[in-house]
């Protein structure tokens, strides 16, 4: 898999990741010139070549100068996020139906933002972790576990079943300044045509919203999650 993107790259070279290679645009500057001294000492091949070089290789059209060739991403179980709650609750973000690339890169990158244990994304009719994800999410894909299920639903059973409270982001719900957002907590969001299916949200013990005063009446998918999570996030400071 190719990870394309100065961030994204630097954070690739913080975990430990089997990297192949870097490609480096020739006469690197600024922080190329961080990433090729990571590289260094990380004992990773690093190849420098003309910028044609890199466009030709890029599959977003974004690569900064910098290319890094690394193993596939690796998804995690729900088992393993489940297990790394913190001793304040689990946090698990739930995305149902999400399918435009760059809302589930923002979605992961304010997941790691806000310190949540894992993303769970469906098999079908989602978006999957690629390139494009991974560079869009400022590299923080390579730091937060991401599971993928069958179904989102089964999922929800089992987190209730470790003694999650599932909250659905919906427009129509309680304020979610209300909500008591302590102990294990799950954040659905859906899509931004769609919205949280309405089986999934019967399965939810609640359904919140963010209060909106202007004249438009809803927020990008990932935005409503932004603010939503760190209200989660408050309960554990």
């Amino acid at each position: 898999m190719k990870t394309e993107g100065r961030n994204a790259v630097l954070e690739l070279l913080k975990t430990e990741k089997n990297i192949e290679k870097i490609m480096l645009e020739k006469n690197p500057q600024g922080s190329l010139n961080k990433i090729f001294a990571e590289a260094r000492k990380a004992n990773i091949r690093v190849q420098f070549v003309d910028r044609r070089v890199l466009d030709k290789e890029s599959v977003t059209g974004k690569h900064q100068g910098v290319i890094a060739f690394a193993s596939d991403y690796e998804y995690s179980n729900l088992d393993e996020i489940i297990a790394s709650k913190s001793e304040k609750g689990g946090f698990i973000i739930l995305c149902d139906g999400i399918e435009d690339v760059h809302n589930l890169g923002s979605i992961i990158r304010v997941a790691e933002c806000a310190g949540a244990n894992g993303v769970i994304i469906p098999s079908t009719n989602s978006a999957s972790v690629t390139e494009a994800v991974i560079r869009i999410s400022a590299g923080a894909a390579n730091h937060m576990k991401v599971a993928k299920v069958n179904s989102i639903n089964r999922a929800i059973d089992i987190l209730k079943d470790n003694g999650y409270w599932l909250y659905a982001l919906e427009a129509d719900g309680t304020d979610i300044y209300k909500a008591d957002l302590s102990g294990n907590v799950a954040l659905v969001i859906g899509g931004e045509d769609s919205g949280v299916k309405r089986l999934t949200r019967e399965k939810c013990d609640y359904t919140l919203s963010l209060p909106l005063k202007g004249k438009v009446n809803s927020l990008n998918a990932s935005v409503a999650l932004g603010i939503a999570a760190y209200e989660v996030l408050k309960t554990r400071l």
